[in-house]
């Protein structure tokens, strides 16, 4: 039986999980939760109770969305040989792109919340907030962007994919704001991940708190 991923479409770390899953060929089920109702199931697997998990066939649970996309192209424990023949892992496991990697989980995803939830904050703490996120990290990828097309090299990699729903989430905030910025090759990277036919089928619409193979029988992609 498949892997069954419990998933929340709008869930950066979730719909990174979901492209990996669906980049490296891994049939997948897939339970889209309600966020107020978390399902019972759920919370006895992973007590933390956040997305995305993901249950291997033999029992085990992958808590992180780093380890489900390591587990994507990789196999069991994460270093057997697997459907990496294209190389997608392995070229997110140079040192420079698992900097940006933790960096992006850690100081840039603590500054999209200061943008994306300005009520909890000051006008002066969401602008500082912009200021900062374009310093020490967006002027940053458009430096290796300008270099290269994608984080991968010549070739997306999974680096790629773990930082996108993060970029496009800050970008949806205040898309004049980021438009306005001197980021073009950024701007040009997050337009051909939007567009791109991974994105779709990973934003496949799901009925909630029920499993169904992924993508169901009649996915509706909406990138809204």
């Amino acid at each position: 039986m498949p892997p069954l991923l419990y998933t929340y479409r709008r869930c950066p770390y979730a719909m990174r999980a979901r492209m990996a899953l669906l980049q490296a060929g891994r049939r997948f089920r897939a339970c889209e939760i309600v966020l107020r109702d978390k399902p019972a199931e759920l919370l006895a697997l992973s007590p933390k109770g956040t997305v995305p998990v993901l249950v291997l066939p033999g029992g085990e649970v992958l808590e992180q969305s780093w380890d489900i996309m390591r587990w994507a192209w990789c196999g069991e424990g994460g270093h057997a040989p697997g459907p990496d023949e294209d190389g997608w892992w392995a070229r997110a496991q140079t040192p420079e792109n698992l900097a940006l990697v933790e960096r992006n989980d850690g100081a840039f995803k603590r500054l999209l919340d200061r943008h994306k939830y300005p009520e909890r904050f000051t006008a002066e703490g969401d602008a500082a907030a912009c200021t900062e996120a374009l310093h020490t990290c967006l002027l940053p990828l458009e430096a290796r962007l300008q270099a290269e097309a994608w984080l991968g090299g010549l070739t997306p990699c999974a680096t790629d994919l773990a930082l996108f729903p993060f970029v496009r989430q800050f970008a949806a905030v205040d898309p004049a704001w980021f438009a306005a910025q001197a980021l073009p090759a950024l701007q040009a990277w997050l337009a051909g991940w939007l567009a791109s036919p991974l994105f779709a089928a990973c934003m496949a619409k799901l009925p909630a708190q029920r499993v169904v193979d992924f993508p169901g029988p009649h996915p509706s992609p909406d990138t809204t």
